[in-house]
Parts: C-alpha cells; sequence; structure tokens
C-alpha cells in the first residue's frame, strides 16, 4: 500500500468511493454529487493549508483522509476536522488506520492541537474506529440533520493531537499541492 499526496486527478478515483456514501447512507449530509472538476477543486483548495492524503494498493486508489478547518474564527485555527473514507473493496485491510496514522502526523508537524470527527448515528463500526485511533467521545448534536426520510444525530468525537501550549503560533502550511 501506498499513501500519498491527493492530487486533483485523483478525484475520478477519489469521487467514485465517495459518492455511493452521498446517494446510499447518512454517513455524509451531502445530498448530490459533486461534479469531478468541483471535486478536484475541492482538493486543491484544502491542500493550500491542509493535508489530503489517497491510499494506492496496486495503482487503485481504495481510500482517503483529509482535514479540514473546524470553524472560521481565529481562535479556532488550531483546530481541525477530520474524514477518512474506503471502498468497500478496502474494508478490514487497515487503510483507514494507515491513512488517519499518517494524516495526524502531518497535522502535528504543521502545528495544530485538535481532531474532531462527526459521526452519524448510529454508526457503531466508525464510532469503534476513532475510538481505536485515540479519538474520545465529546457529545451529541441531536436530530441535527434531515437526509433519506428522517432526522439524524452526530456525535462528536475529540483526538489531542499534541500537548496544549501557551501562546501558540499559528498552524503552518508544508506544501501539500502536487504540482
Amino acid at each position: 500500500m501506498t499513501i500519498r499526496f491527493a492530487a486533483p486527478t485523483d478525484a475520478p478515483a477519489i469521487l467514485a468511493i465517495y459518492a455511493p456514501y452521498i446517494t446510499d447512507t447518512t454517513i455524509t449530509f451531502e445530498y448530490e454529487v459533486p461534479s469531478v472538476d468541483a471535486f478536484a477543486e475541492r482538493i486543491r483548495t484544502i491542500q493550500q493549508q491542509l493535508p489530503y492524503l489517497v491510499a494506492e494498493v496496486d495503482g487503485r486508489v481504495l481510500g482517503y483522509a483529509y482535514a479540514s478547518k473546524h470553524r472560521e474564527r481565529t481562535a479556532y485555527q488550531w483546530s481541525v476536522e477530520t474524514s477518512v473514507y474506503v471502498h468497500p473493496d478496502g474494508h478490514r485491510k487497515g487503510i483507514a488506520r494507515q491513512l488517519y496514522t499518517r494524516l495526524f502526523a502531518y497535522l502535528r508537524q504543521q502545528g495544530y492541537y485538535n481532531a474532531y470527527a462527526g459521526i452519524t448515528l448510529p454508526n457503531p463500526k466508525s464510532e469503534a474506529f476513532h475510538q481505536v485511533m485515540g479519538f474520545e467521545p465529546i457529545g451529541v448534536y441531536r436530530q441535527i440533520g434531515y437526509k433519506l426520510g428522517a432526522w439524524h444525530s452526530v456525535a462528536w468525537f475529540q483526538l489531542v493531537l499534541q500537548p496544549h501550549q501557551l501562546n501558540p503560533t499559528a498552524p503552518i502550511a508544508i506544501g501539500f499541492i502536487e504540482r
């Protein structure tokens, strides 16, 4: 398995993994599958500051993970939200674990302190996975999203990436964009 930075040219493969989560599940609250061009732009935008990774097995993208801003206000700049998605052919092969392990290493290197993950309930596999990765449950937004004919709650999990410091320096970009 190879873990590498995503490139905008990976958008079709990544979108092929993500689209069924949009159309068939409540794992994401997105309703419409974006175009390949729009998805490639998401990759470019995120990689201006944060890592966006893919896992390849035998040349095939089977998973991806990325971080995004937690909130826009300046005081939140040391916190990110994380996501990981794996193609069904890659389940139970350690892909998500390796993606998150590498993602967290980059985030620490950049100077981030907190990672958050929102998990639509119920999703015991994702909850267990995040807890194995060191996340702790911190709360639930009840009935926050409406999709596929029902209201859904989202559990929030937090991972402390490194000990909190007073007067932290702003996180840095490391240059994740493949040119």
